[in-house]
């Protein structure tokens, strides 16, 4: 039995995001009075009377869309419905029943699923009559809400609740989760589209169409995985107000859910400052990470694969222990190597090493390397352990913790990657002096 799916559809500008983000209780979807915000499906677990649900946020929807934009938005809703168990069908109280809203109608009508009737931005007792006409629509009696005010969301839920089958609240523990990120336009939603292939989330040549972090969960030769797929991360200095400046947000919030990121590249162009400090902002947050290099078709034959993974190396020398993996999601290929490097760095960053393993590796770190002399003294680590992970998280009791230099640090760093198999992981070290909490 698979969790039933509701999805949110509407003309532009109704209030969905708005109501999507109550009914999840944070804020997911950018909210901003301006239609066509969203424009991917977004999906989020809502659980209610001790039953769960799937919710999808979806692009405003019109029958005729005038670009090509609002053409792929309009394909993103027709799956959500098609894949819905329930749709809830968003109007405003403020506008009255609208040309669109009766085409929208009709086109549920035809679809034959269930359908909430949902009467937004009703705040006072005036706008709870008016939301009467609406039975003009022929599609059951319309429920009246404020989502922004929080009336009448209980009411909408128990309502959503009577025709879907329970569906007891599961965990996500284990679940590996990786957040695709990178400038815009170097190809992330393709990436995310080869990897699950299909149209799930929106792909245009117009940079920056992805302005939400769009979360998928599938399955991958038996492992789980929750994709999150992010607008791209532009210069501080480049950021404009507003849905571009949520968009930023996202996607920094995005790399702090994530086990794994995934950052693309650009094969066309050389590895820039931007790439670099997406990964800083990765190792920041003790995040594992693969660079997938994408476009690599449109090269291929003109650049040499090493000397690319080289230069990479030189502009990222802070993480060395990146893998560099060169694909082309247009045509899916590199793509599975991509995964599996995630699957593995996501493996590495849940092993733990036996207190007595480490410390005897650390016996041999300092008698294959020592540390330097501090003014005529000398660091002792006393003694080690991993504390946690994901990330892997060491503990070290040391003499005397101003003695530790950063290029020690890194050694010991290095060393424990390459002897417990760490690859493409940060881990986060702690020296603390004896005796000291």
């Amino acid at each position: 039995m698979t969790k039933p799916i509701v999805a949110i559809v509407g003309r532009p500008n109704v209030g969905k995001s708005t109501l999507f983000n109550r009914l999840v209780g944070k804020r997911v979807a950018i909210v901003e009075d301006e239609p066509g915000t969203t424009r991917d499906r977004l999906y989020a677990d809502v659980i209610w009377e001790d039953s769960a649900f799937t919710i999808v946020d979806t692009g405003g929807l019109l029958l005729t869309p005038p670009d090509d934009i609002t053409q792929s938005i309009k394909q993103q809703v027709v799956v959500a419905i098609d894949e819905a168990d329930a749709i809830m069908f968003l109007v405003d109280v403020l506008d009255g029943v609208t040309p669109v809203d009766k085409e929208i109608a009709e086109a549920l009508r035809r679809s034959g699923k269930r359908v909430i009737l949902v009467a937004s931005k009703v705040d006072n007792e005036k706008r709870g009559y008016e939301a009467a006409q609406f039975y003009e629509l022929a599609i059951g009696d319309p429920i009246p809400i404020s989502a922004y005010h929080d009336i009448g969301i209980s009411e909408l839920l128990d309502k959503v609740l009577e025709g879907l089958p329970h569906f007891p609240p599961e965990a996500d523990t284990g679940i590996m989760k990786v957040a695709i990120v990178g400038r815009p336009n170097v190809g992330k939603s393709m990436l995310l589209n080869a990897i699950l292939g299909e149209e799930r989330a929106v792909v245009s040549e117009r940079p920056g169409t992805t302005r939400d972090a769009v979360d998928t969960v599938f399955e991958h030769e038996g492992t789980r995985m929750l994709l999150i797929d992010t607008a791209g991360i532009r210069k501080r200095g480049r950021v404009e107000g507003g849905i571009e400046r949520y968009s930023v947000d996202r996607a920094m919030t995005a790399i702090s859910r994530s086990d794994v990121a995934i950052l693309v590249a650009d094969a066309t162009e050389p590895i820039t400052a931007q790439d670099a400090h997406i990964a800083g902002y990765i190792q920041q947050a003790f995040k594992g990470l693969v660079l997938a290099v994408n476009k690599w078709d449109l090269v291929e034959g003109t650049a040499d694969r090493d000397q690319y993974a080289r230069e990479v190396r030189r502009r990222l020398k802070f993480m060395p222990h990146v893998p560099v993996l060169f694909v082309s999601a247009k045509l899916g290929h590199g793509v599975a190597a991509v995964l599996v490097a995630a699957k593995q760095i996501f493996e590495g960053r849940n092993k733990r090493v036996p207190t007595p393993v480490l410390n005897s590796a650390i016996h041999d770190m300092l008698a294959t390397h020592a540390p330097p002399t501090v003014g005529g003294r000398k660091l002792k680590i006393l003694y080690a352990t991993q504390a946690e992970v994901n990330p892997p998280t060491f503990v070290f009791s040391v003499n005397d913790t101003a003695l530790l230099h950063f290029s020690y640090k890194r050694y010991i760093e290095n060393e424990l990657r390459k002897r417990f198999g760490f690859s493409g992981t940060a881990l986060r070290l702690k020296f603390q002096r004896r005796g000291k909490g």
